[in-house]
């Protein structure tokens, strides 16, 4: 499928008044056609001898070609286009979620308990024993989604407002795949003190903490702070939603393309956020020969330019053959490139000197690393980011069904051993005889993934030690 194919993301709805007489909607659907639309439903309005009114839904590629679609159609003669509505900001249109009530306020008496003078007794009861706001209160499945908006999507340093559309879109992921409360923290501030000490002050109302497009390398001081200050999980899913996902894929490419993880050698571009979190992933999963590089070429120990102290620690803990050459150079031999980085970053002649059945994932949003029409033939096992493509590595495998996991158990963090079962849980959600080099990943639609990852995110929390929740112990066969 094209790069430039038409997407639900720029779709537009025409009000077309359209002259009632026949072969006018076949003129204006050629025309549309012509202009490279994608039609999709066609609705009459309202319909009078004269005129015929209609809605018209097309799929552009970007806003230019939506706008050049409005002129084709607006050029038909007997056509007047009345109305343009784009129908992204409509969805978004008083914002994505609300809160609702789980309990009925009909009543004096449902009023006396849900709020005052009973709730005073549920209040003393957890002063008496804290313990308590788990089992009483929303707390028990509730996730801040926290960020600064200075690193959000593709597009950068945009602020908190600008980020809130997309927060907004996390949280309803949480609720529709992983039936999770959670609620949007934009916060006025790139200090990391003042991060840090917000959601410390704020988390006693959530489980856990989602922290979100938020740069590196703050991202991981403030990530670690928090894991130290707060007895509740702390989960930075840029990096370490990403890093799961990538794990499942790699999982069930390894099996395609007839390799071992712990025979890998691997090149990952983008000492970023989520670099580092997937080098480290592929580490704890036995993969032995990591390379990460950036902008100046390889991480290897005492690089003296565009380093900082976590590049330096990524840098001893990766690249065991202190390779020291550019991303290009590094190719050379290796069985995965992992892109986390930008686009156009590798060309196919990168691909012709990697190992046999190479595997490639380029991720980089919108556009990745690579194009797949320019691996095609030159891979065994490509994946993107991109929905429009097979195997797209897609966080909501992971994180709806991790924090759901964490919450069941009421775990004080998330693990490494709960990351790795996670990452298990997805490629498991593929089975054997379903894999090939299209069918890596699991669709994220697939309501039975959040459903797996949070059972075996959950076991993996009582077996580690982290969870406060007693297990619950099986029926008795006499039961």
């Amino acid at each position: 499928m094209a790069a430039n194919t038409p997407s639900a993301s720029y779709s537009i709805t025409l009000r077309c008044h359209i002259e009632n007489r026949p072969g006018m909607l076949a003129r204006l659907m050629t025309a549309i056609g012509d202009a490279g639309g994608d039609i999709g439903a066609i609705d009459i309005v309202r319909v009078d001898r004269r005129v015929m009114v209609r809605d018209i839904t097309v799929n552009a590629r970007d806003d230019a070609h939506a706008q050049l679609i409005v002129e084709r159609a607006r050029s038909v003669p007997g056509v007047t286009v009345t109305n343009v509505s784009d129908r992204t900001f409509l969805l978004h249109l008083g914002g994505k979620i609300e809160v609702r009530g789980k309990v009925p306020l009909k009543t004096r008496d449902d009023l006396s308990m849900a709020y005052t003078p009973g709730v005073a007794r549920v209040c003393r009861a957890i002063a008496d024993d804290r313990a308590k706001v788990f089992s009483l209160t929303i707390k028990r499945n509730s996730v801040a989604v926290v960020t600064d908006g200075s690193a959000v999507l593709g597009l950068g340093d945009i602020g908190p407002e600008a980020a809130l559309p997309v927060m907004e879109g996390k949280a309803l992921l949480f609720k529709e795949f992983g039936n999770v409360d959670a609620f949007p923290i934009c916060l006025a501030t790139k200090d990391v003190d003042e991060i840090v000490e917000t959601v410390v002050r704020i988390a006693p109302g959530f489980g856990g903490i989602n922290l979100e497009d938020i740069s590196a390398p703050r991202c991981f001081e403030i990530e670690e702070r928090l894991c130290e200050a707060l007895d509740i999980p702390v989960f930075h899913d840029d990096q370490h939603g990403t890093a799961v996902v990538v794990l499942a894929a790699l999982i069930n490419a390894v099996k395609v393309a007839g390799k071992r993880l712990e025979d890998l050698r691997v090149v990952i571009n983008g000492a970023g956020a989520a670099g580092v979190a997937c080098a480290r992933m592929l580490r704890a999963a036995g993969v032995p020969d990591t390379i990460v590089c950036d902008r100046a070429g390889a991480l290897y120990p005492g690089r003296p330019q565009n380093m900082n102290p976590i590049k330096e620690r990524l840098a001893e803990e990766t690249n065991p053959r202190r390779f020291t050459g550019d991303v290009h150079q590094a190719l050379r031999g290796a069985d995965l490139f992992l892109g986390v980085s930008a686009p156009g970053t590798i060309t196919p002649d990168d691909l012709r000197v990697m190992a046999r059945d190479p595997i490639v994932f380029a991720l980089a949003n919108p556009d990745p690393e690579i194009m797949p029409e320019e691996a095609e033939g030159l891979v065994r096992v490509m994946a993107t980011g991109r929905s429009n493509y097979p195997n797209q590595i897609n966080n909501v495998l992971c994180f709806p069904g991790i924090f759901r996991g964490a919450l069941d158990c009421q775990a004080r963090t998330i693990n490494e051993a709960m990351k790795l079962a996670a990452a298990h849980a997805i490629a498991g959600a593929v089975a054997e005889h379903e894999l090939s080099e299209e069918y890596i990943v699991p669709s994220v639609f697939n309501r039975r993934v959040a459903e797996d990852v949070a059972a075996a995110v959950a076991e993996a929390g009582y077996r580690s030690g982290v969870a406060r929740r007693q297990r619950l112990a099986p029926p008795s066969p006499q039961a």
